[in-house]
């Protein structure tokens, strides 16, 4: 009759992870795909391109804008003035909401975004060229604060 085997004691001083297995993620600096990885963990290798990606650390307020030039999602740590965008290496400017005013572009009625305090600001889609400052024919500028 076969002997049943007895677990193997946990040496002393090993931790054993958190039962909930909580996790977080991010999106790989190399490839833009999104990585789970435990909490706790300071940093996180890409299995698919290899990319070695620090963990922001706990509590760290993250944020979200669109590059200017090849339309890329990009996350970056909230307060920072600029983005650089690791697919086409621009470098966009990255404002606070307070520092956001909106308006409807002339030519094609697309919502476009501009810095608060600008004069006109051009449409990326028509290349249409709204006045925003000073003019009373300018279309009403909507500032939102956060």
């Amino acid at each position: 009759m076969p002997v049943p085997l007895a677990p193997y004691p946990t040496p002393p001083g090993s931790s054993t992870p958190p039962a909930s297995g909580a996790q977080s993620q991010l999106m790989c600096s190399g490839c833009r795909n999104l990585l789970l990885y435990p909490v706790g963990a300071t940093s996180v290798c890409c299995a698919v391109c290899n990319a070695v990606n620090a963990v922001p650390p706990p509590g760290t307020e993250m944020a979200q804008l669109v590059c200017g030039c090849c339309h890329t999602l990009l996350m970056y740590i909230r307060g920072a003035t600029s983005v650089h965008c690791s697919c086409c290496h621009t470098v966009n400017l990255a404002l606070e909401a307070n520092q956001v005013a909106h308006v409807n572009c002339e030519n094609c009625r697309m919502l476009l975004m501009y810095q608060y305090g600008a004069r006109s600001v051009k449409c990326a889609v028509c290349n249409f060229v709204t006045s925003v400052g000073g003019s009373a024919s300018a279309a009403p500028e909507q500032k939102f604060n956060s």
